[in-house]
């Protein structure tokens, strides 16, 4: 009895129609299936329909988009059954941090010079950086335009030395700590790789540069 009970629900819920849902809903649902791994994090569709004469279907039969235009052809079927042969534009957006203002090389990237916009993300490039907190706290290298895309190269971590700069050289391993004056013979940024020449003896050595004009000597 249970098994025919079970088969009932099944053949009513079958007998139920199909909920419909916005078309452009369904096209954005295929451009993602489309994309498949590729599809970038948090990406999204914007959907534009050409004289698509409905607004819901119940489903998309027949899907075809060429994903370097965002141009897209489908067949989407009416709750009547129907077929109505739809076609646009499903274009990849993303949102990304842009200045809201030029910025000059030097400047430091703050918070409130940042504002998130959605652009297609052809446009974008692969250099185009996304995440807004990875670029806070960053030195501008290149000027930056008000509302473009900030490329990789275009910023970098803030100089803790320059080439030149007086040096504190310090070396501890818990048992045993030492420091002496050094002149850094490259620019460095914190946590980078730095040569400076020790000024008591003379000799050349690699360190990692740290806040306040100092280098770590970690062997």
């Amino acid at each position: 009895m249970l098994r025919a009970a079970f088969a009932a629900v099944i053949l009513a819920l079958a007998a139920l129609p199909v909920a419909a849902v916005p078309v452009a809903e369904l096209v954005a649902e295929k451009a993602r299936d489309s994309f498949g791994p590729e599809l970038p994090e948090d990406a999204d569709f914007r959907i534009t329909l050409q004289s698509a004469g409905i607004s819901e279907a119940e489903l998309i039969s027949a899907f075809w988009m060429d994903r370097a235009t965002g141009q897209f052809l489908a067949n989407a079927v009416r709750a009547d059954g129907g077929v109505t042969r739809l076609q646009g534009l499903a274009i990849l957006t993303l949102e990304v941090p842009v200045p809201l203002r030029k910025m000059m090389p030097g400047e430091m990237l703050r918070e409130a010079d940042l504002q998130m916009v959605e652009l297609p993300y052809a446009r974008l490039g692969s250099f185009a950086l996304t995440d807004s907190a990875r670029l806070i706290g960053k030195e501008v290298k290149r000027m930056l335009p008000r509302g473009r895309p900030i490329m990789a190269q275009s910023v970098a971590e803030p100089l803790v030395i320059a080439r030149g700069d007086k040096v504190s050289i310090e070396f501890d391993d818990g048992r045993l700590a030492l420091s002496a004056p050094g002149r850094a013979l490259g620019d460095a940024h914190r946590g980078q790789e730095v040569r400076v020449v020790n000024l008591v003896s003379n000799a050349l050595v690699t360190g990692i540069a740290r806040a306040d004009g100092r280098v770590e000597i970690i062997r």
